[in-house]
């Protein structure tokens, strides 16, 4: 070893005991809830700088493809740009990540309830780097859901460098989220209200301040690098009238609708590209679909944010530019059938841009949705000569309402859409679409499109304390492995014998594959175990029973519960395929459901 490598190692390993030595120091003086504060002070920092790496790529790259090409002249460029940024992220993921980065906001949910919050170190910063090349390229998909996994993975390995416990460590996940959507929106409101509503944390007296100082911090950051500007300006011009409100209402139950067929159509979507074996024939359909969709309707390019500002700001050539079908007469039909029809397409083009290797989120268009639907609503009562509605308006009013219902998060969709355009003038219908888009949708969907994979499983912790404390507790935690196995063909003896070794009360039947054909209770046999005359006679095959239920490794705990509910057992037996591993006691869980339920909530 040479004597550079030899210093290298001293210095290394003096920098670990400094390290460990702070960290003796901070246990014995600062209390972790005193010292989450500082940590979601950084998660802020780090997440907001992130977020604006992520903005900066994005926008390189795509004023790079499009420097000097006339998108207005002809859209045959977005044939191929879109693909080739998927087969881009296809590449990078498969042979440089070698790791699954895609539904970011899932994953994070799955960390929560399943894996104690821990997320991979290269989660940092692989999302922002796959999503940059995606959307870069036209990816028809949001920057949101890759820094919220990259804000989450922030704030879940800098909490196990510093030795947090999995409650903190919870908390530290869900303020790197917050600060993500936070960084990227300038919108610290609603960054907190997607931690509270879509990854569902509790806000507590321990995780509130947390949240609020990532959630403000890397606002800041965002201000300071990028101004004071809203993400989309909203001028209104026109005034909102009371008067408008029933059409408000009404524009709530289409946002729901619109939103249940959006959630629909990503889940189908989802269900036929996992279908696909052969990883590049299915990189080919999605970039197929992609391109085709992309083709036909340029607006679908990206992230869409310059439609949004065109219609905010009361332009809708910025939507029609660009298409093969369009003519400069611009009927009224073409513009509402254009738009009704990107709004059907968009769920298509974002789900195949996922499928087909992309990586991106679901903000954005939901958002992008919402105000295409909004917009066309207030466009076709207009038309009929109904009353006059202001398309800026219902198209700002309409985004809340669809994000409400896709993600299930009325609260976060009220305030984000207010942080983002500065539309607090529009409060009240914002507070009504939402409410009535989130109870519409919640009438035929009771999950949201993050949540519906994790629930399906019982992987989901949702703010139910019951709920989440079962889904945070495991089978195999809770199985007891000291039971003395019986063999059909014993004598009475035998299991007398058995008996005598034994701790327990209760006793498994194998058969010679050591599958589980019944069970022995000590009570069941104890009028003839003392009864020599039976010692030779009986078997254990004449004396046991069939348990009442089994239990298979990998059962949700809620189901298990429900299953010593059904049939009253205190003791299951559990089983892999058949084969015999254990028993599970309700004293057990009962144990480890108390002890969990004080960790996590001891505030």
């Amino acid at each position: 070893m040479t004597i550079d490598a030899l210093e290298n190692n001293t210095t290394a390993r003096r920098i670990r005991e400094v390290f460990f030595s702070f960290l003796l120091w901070r246990e014995k003086h600062i209390s972790e809830k005193n010292f989450v504060i500082v940590l979601a002070f950084i998660v802020g920092i780090f997440s907001g700088l992130a977020a604006l790496v992520l903005k900066f790529l994005i926008h390189y790259i795509s004023t790079v493809l499009t420097a000097g090409v006339n998108l207005e002249s002809g859209n045959y460029l977005y044939i191929l740009l879109p693909a080739v940024g998927v087969v881009i992220t296809a590449l990078y993921v498969r042979y440089v990540v070698r790791d699954d980065i895609s539904h970011g906001v899932t994953r994070v949910l799955y960390a929560i309830s399943q894996n104690k919050s821990r997320l991979k170190r290269h989660n940092v910063y692989t999302s922002v780097l796959a999503s940059s090349v995606t959307i870069g390229f036209g990816g028809s998909v949001g920057a949101e859901g890759p820094i919220v996994y990259t804000g989450a993975a922030i704030g879940s390995n800098l909490g196990r460098v510093f030795r947090m416990s999995p409650r903190i460590l919870m908390i530290l996940v869900g303020c790197g989220a917050a600060a993500g959507i936070a960084g990227i929106f300038k919108a610290p409101i609603a960054g907190m209200l997607f931690t509270l509503e879509v990854l569902m944390l509790d806000l507590t007296a321990v995780s509130v301040m947390p949240l609020l100082i990532a959630s403000i911090t890397s606002t800041t950051i965002a201000y300071v690098y990028t101004g004071y500007e809203f993400e989309f300006f909203f001028a209104q011009t026109e005034d909102f009238y009371t008067s408008r409100i029933p059409y408000v209402i009404m524009l709530g139950v289409v946002s729901g609708l619109i939103s249940l067929y959006f959630t629909r159509v990503m889940s189908m979507m989802e269900n036929f590209f996992g279908r696909f074996r052969n990883r590049w024939l299915k990189t080919l359909v999605g970039c197929s679909i992609l391109s085709l969709l992309v083709f036909i309707f340029p607006p679908l390019y990206g992230e869409g944010y310059g439609s949004i500002v065109g219609l905010l700001g009361g332009d809708t050539s910025s939507i029609v530019n660009g298409s093969i079908f369009y003519n400069d007469r611009g009927e009224v039909w073409f513009l509402a059938l254009f738009i009704g029809l990107i709004v059907l397409t968009k769920a298509f083009a974002t789900s195949a841009t996922n499928g087909a290797g992309g990586v991106g989120g679901t903000f954005a268009p939901s958002l992008y949705v919402g105000c295409m639907t909004g917009f066309l609503f207030a466009f076709v009562v207009n038309h009929f000569g109904w009353v006059e509605l202001s398309t800026k308006n219902f198209a700002l009013i309409g985004m809340a309402g669809v994000m409400s219902g896709v993600m299930h998060a009325p609260l976060m969709a009220i305030f984000l859409t207010a942080e983002l355009t500065g539309g607090y003038d529009l409060f009240l219908p914002l507070l009504i679409v939402s409410t009535i888009s989130y109870g519409t949708i919640k009438f035929f969907e009771p999950y949201s499109i993050y949540t519906m994979r994790l629930a399906k499983r019982g992987e989901l912790l949702t703010h139910h304390k019951d709920k989440a404390v079962l889904t945070l507790l495991k089978i195999n935690n809770v199985i007891e492995t000291d039971f003395l196995p019986v063999y059909p063909d014993m004598t009475l003896k035998d299991m007398v014998d058995t008996i005598a070794r034994s701790k327990r009360n209760l006793f498994p039947v194998l058969n010679e594959r050591r599958e589980l054909v019944g069970v022995v209770l000590l009570d069941e046999i104890r009028n003839i175990m003392f009864r020599p005359d039976l010692y030779r006679r009986m078997r254990v095959s004449t004396f046991m029973s069939v348990p009442p239920a089994k239990i298979e490794v990998g059962e949700s705990m809620d189901a298990v519960m429900k299953t010593f509910d059904s049939t009253g057992a205190w003791n299951l037996p559990v089983v892999e395929r058949g084969h015999y591993v254990g028993f599970v006691s309700k004293s057990k869980i009962f144990n480890s459901y108390r002890r969990v339920l004080r960790h996590y909530c001891d505030d």
